[in-house]
């Protein structure tokens, strides 16, 4: 339901955007959304939009075909939608009025924009659903605006055919021989002033006529004007005021007053053009009770025309009459809107007035609904009907789109030189089709074609074919039909891919793509040489076994044939050189006894800590701490630890220059380790313990060694065999024992040897009521753990030591017994209490 919501107020939404997309008259029309930016409009704006629209009524196809036709761009509708989805029609009309006054704007065009926002929340459902429908007709986007920016300009030269009247000023410019300049206004009778010269009766007369007549009467007095010497201007200055009356279907009928050099196009832009119903192909212009122009709008859309666009005089009548028959034109047309038609005029017309079919326009036939006064019909209308055709008042045009499909089209793929799409041309054949493509490819199959067809009921069909007779003309070759799809396979497409590989002491080991005589040298140059731990000798090649029909059934167990050649790091081999088969795998070894030097780090209380590297295979404790030097007078010897991780870095990482494939499958064992180890601790755990807990205990790559005892014995069963990565801690004399888990007030006590188990554990408050005593346990500082042992009923609790962590787990939750589990064990004793009385007695 939300959805539907917000997809209705999408539709609305968008059929009133374009008011606030219009741009200054200069740079862009009014009407064209194509340059609008969602993200330059506020969510405020949008609400305000919502707002309005919702209340409009108006239909989503109208809102839709509005959108379209001004030009909004697939981009600027999803972000619409976006941002219409996530204000999800919140926020109050008054709030974004308020807020899409105080945007900062970027530029002047998007200044108008929010004047014409904030004006347009103001108008009415009513004013709303007129503009909206004035927005499709052809023509009305002239005047369509709250503020118009379609202005006639009034800043023209005087034309010579202009009236002159009472209140005009002319202004006579002498100058020659003799100069002088006089600004004279037309008195009510008529007549102007000149100095030295006299009255002159100009009123009624043109501009040009009044010119002569004042030349005239000047060129008595200045004698000059006759031979040229001295010349006279007469020019038009301040122009007086007319008043017209706008009459009829206009926006805002009235009386006017304006200059007296407008023009009709003038006089409707003032009164806001016409109405949803008023005509723009007969607009008449009445002056003394007769009509003296009649002005059609789309012959100036057409043909800039200005035709019956005349001067206005004063107590002129511009009227507007209700049309007399529209029509819709929707679909695939460059203009889908509503027209205006003439009698007489066809639908070649009308198709004119549209723009023209778009290009993927079907034109064959168009889908006419037509009203017969009683009910819906529709008709056909066929492409040679067009200019006999006369459009009626209701009628509704659909010009459909073409099919997605080709009328004379063949599909070449596979292994020719030009695959790709072709015309059928009439008596086209395969054999005629494959030399269009070049020819054949090297690699083409020659014995297997085929054609996939389309069937009269459109099913498909394959057709099989031999290439190299078709190509011969040993075979009957094959017409072609539209649809065709002939496929000539490749022999790379009917065998896998031939690789080889090579693993092992390489610098770039993996798979490589196999070449006709490619030998093991070319392999190992292609993987980048030997690596410095490389052994020439015993090279591995091992190959697959194709076994055939009827072999040996013994024979079959073998799974791989292997061959062994020594080389030398110059890559040369004593004997011939050994040519690799498709998917061969060669494998080169180490050199033996190379092994890069492990480092161990030992730390803490001996006299010369850091970074050691094992000299030996057999390098042990004892060992290293000897060429340490010993411990410090500081040493806790008994709190060493060992931390060892489990996957050793230093022997997995690329300087061992073992394959990538090898260090992620030793990763994957680890990781799965440490899975079936993380389910054991969860599954034995109390489930209320945290995954850190867990994660804690998984973690703990330490090794619990008795270093006191390594050292007294050196090379006993103690003293560990050290690894690469190991790190040995040797920490200070330790003070403090830390209690934590299932006490009152878990805490770090300082150490104390006459203190027991249960003693440090009463220094944390004692148990709490969910520990599970029997559980708790130790871990000493070396990293070793020690639990509780239980004796008969007595819990024999671990020694303490400096450096010691005493952790008490928490008891399982116990369950209450039901109901029905009571009647259950009280059935269980009774049948139990039976038997043994039955028994007693026998």
């Amino acid at each position: 339901m939300r959805l539907k919501v917000q997809n209705s107020y999408l539709l609305l939404v968008i059929g009133f955007l374009w008011f606030s997309a219009s741009v200054s008259a200069q740079a862009l029309n009014m009407q064209d959304l194509s340059k609008l930016k969602i993200d330059q409009l506020t969510d405020d704006q949008i609400r305000g939009f919502m707002a309005q629209a919702q209340s409009a009524g108006l239909s989503e196809s109208q809102l839709i075909q509005m959108a379209q036709q001004r030009g909004m761009s697939k981009t600027e509708m999803q972000k619409l939608q976006q941002r219409v989805a996530s204000m999800d029609g919140r926020g109050s009309r008054e709030n974004s009025l308020l807020n899409s006054s105080k945007r900062i704007y970027l530029n002047e065009d998007s200044a108008l924009m929010a004047e014409d926002s904030i004006a347009l929340s103001k108008r009415s459902p009513k004013q709303l659903r007129e503009d909206s429908l004035r927005a499709r007709i052809y023509g009305a986007e002239l005047f369509l605006n709250v503020n118009p920016r379609f202005e006639p300009n009034l800043s023209i030269a005087t034309p010579l055919d202009y009236i002159i009247g009472a209140g005009d000023e002319l202004r006579i410019d002498i100058y020659g021989n003799s100069e002088a300049s006089h600004d004279l206004e037309v008195t009510p009778d008529g007549n102007i002033n000149i100095p030295y010269v006299g009255i002159v009766n100009v009123a009624g007369f043109s501009i040009q006529q009044a010119t002569t007549r004042i030349k005239d009467k000047m060129a008595t007095i200045y004698s000059a004007i006759s031979s040229g010497a001295t010349k006279v201007n007469v020019s038009l200055g301040n122009i007086r005021s007319i008043k017209v009356i706008v009459t009829g279907e206009v926006v805002k009928p009235g009386t006017y007053t304006l200059p007296s050099v407008a023009s009709v196009f003038n006089a409707l832009y003032s009164s806001g053009g016409p109405t949803s119903n008023g005509s723009l192909r007969s607009i008449k212009v009445i002056r003394g009770g007769e009509k003296v122009a009649d002005l059609d709008l789309y012959e100036f859309l057409q043909t800039g025309s200005m035709t019956g666009n005349i001067n206005l005089k004063d107590q002129d009548v511009i009227q507007v009459s209700p049309y007399n028959s529209r029509v819709e034109m929707i679909g695939a047309v460059k203009r889908p809107l509503l027209f205006e038609m003439k009698t007489g005029e066809t639908f070649s017309d009308l198709l004119k007035y549209a723009g023209g079919f778009t290009e993927d326009a079907y034109t064959g036939r168009i889908s006419v609904i037509r009203t017969t006064g009683k009910e819906y019909r529709i008709e056909d209308l066929l492409e040679s009907q067009f200019s006999q055709f006369e459009p009626k008042s209701g009628d509704r045009y659909t010009v459909e789109k073409a099919l997605e499909r080709f009328a004379n089209r063949i599909l070449l793929e596979g292994a020719v030189f030009r695959p790709g799409a072709y015309e059928l041309s009439p008596g086209l054949t395969l054999s005629m089709l494959i030399k269009k493509a070049e020819g054949l490819k090297e690699d083409a199959f020659l014995k297997h074609g085929y054609i996939i067809r389309l069937k009269d009921n459109f099913q498909r069909e394959q057709l099989s074919f031999n290439v190299a007779e078709i190509m011969a003309g040993t075979a009957e070759d094959i017409p072609l039909r539209r649809e065709d799809i002939v496929i000539i396979p490749s022999i790379f497409d009917l065998r896998s891919e031939y690789t080889v590989q090579i693993n092992g002491e390489v610098r770039n080991p993996g798979r490589f793509d196999f070449a006709e005589g490619m030998t093991v040298q070319d392999l190992i140059i292609a993987a980048g040489g030997f690596t410095e731990a490389a052994s020439g000798s015993q090279i591995e090649i091992s190959r697959r076994i194709r076994s055939s029909e009827g072999e040996d059934i013994s024979s079959m167990s073998r799974t791989a044939e292997i061959f062994t050649i020594d080389m030398n790091r110059e890559l040369t081999s004593g004997g011939t050189q050994f040519v690799l088969q498709p998917f061969d795998l060669v494998n080169v070894r180490p050199a033996a006894g190379y092994e890069l030097q492990r480092t161990v780090r030992l730390e803490g209380e001996v006299l010369y800590p850091g970074e050691y590297t094992l000299s030996r295979k057999d390098e042990r404790v004892s060992d290293l701490i000897k060429r340490a030097g010993g411990f410090t007078t500081f040493a806790y010897v008994e709190g060493a630890s060992l931390k060892r991780i489990p996957i050793d870095t230093e022997r997995v990482d690329s300087t061992s220059r073992r394959s990538r494939k090898e260090m992620e499958s030793l990763q994957q064992l680890e990781s799965e380790r440490m899975s079936r180890l993380q389910n054991l601790q969860m599954a034995t755990l109390n489930p209320n313990v945290t995954s850190e807990d867990v994660q804690r205990k998984i973690n703990n790559n330490y090794v619990g060694i008795n270093l006191p005892e390594i050292m007294k014995n050196p090379g006993g069963s103690n003293d560990l065999l050290l690894e690469g990565g190991d790190v040995i801690r040797v920490p200070k004399q330790l003070q403090t024992v830390k209690i934590s888990g299932e006490v009152l007030s878990p805490v770090t006590a300082l150490y104390d040897a006459n203190k027991s188990f249960k003693e440090y554990i009463f220094s944390a408050g004692g148990f709490n009521q969910q520990a599970l005593k029997r559980r708790a346990f130790i871990v000493y500082a070396n990293g070793s753990a020690r639990s509780t042992k239980k004796f008969l009923f007595f819990n024999n609790y671990p020694k303490v030591k400096p450096g010691s962590e005493i952790f008490v787990p928490q008891r399982l939750p116990r369950e209450r017994l039901g109901a029905t589990q009571l009647i259950g064990l009280g059935t269980g004793l009774a049948s139990l209490a039976a038997i043994v009385v039955s028994l007693l007695r026998n």
